[in-house]
């Protein structure tokens, strides 16, 4: 079993930037693909990014594409999220993700929260027009 917690989120102005952070402990696997979803009230949790255990394979939901990078330090047992020119739209909690079993493509594919061993506990990032 591995635990996430989550820290960064905040309020910024829109065109700012903030960064998320996602430190897992406890068991973890190799295998393991990290992502972030969001979820606005009264809306859908929507899949935001993924990254695979090495770090060498990203994939973006086409709303955050070229705003937003993903990254990983093994070494610490940390993802991140990095979010460029910030827009109102996306504001929502943001929850840190991790599957064993998953690519990273396969994290954002249809049904692939079912497959999420573990999450974050959820950050607010609140947009400002």
């Amino acid at each position: 079993q591995v635990q996430l917690v989550q820290s960064g989120g905040g309020l910024v102005q829109a065109g700012g930037s903030l960064r998320l952070s996602c430190a897992a402990s406890g068991r973890t696997f190799s295998s393991y693909v990290m992502g972030w979803f969001r979820q606005a009230p009264g809306k859908e949790r929507e899949f935001v990014a993924a990254i695979s255990w090495s770090g060498g394979s990203t994939y973006y939901a086409d709303s955050v594409e070229g705003r937003f990078t993903i990254s990983k330090d093994n070494a610490k047992n940390t993802v991140y999220l990095q979010m460029n020119s910030l827009k109102p739209e996306d504001t929502a909690i943001y929850y840190c993700a991790a599957d064993r079993r998953a690519s990273a493509r396969a994290m954002g594919a249809p049904g692939g929260m079912l497959s999420i061993d573990s999450w974050g506990q959820g950050t607010q990032v609140t947009v400002s027009s």
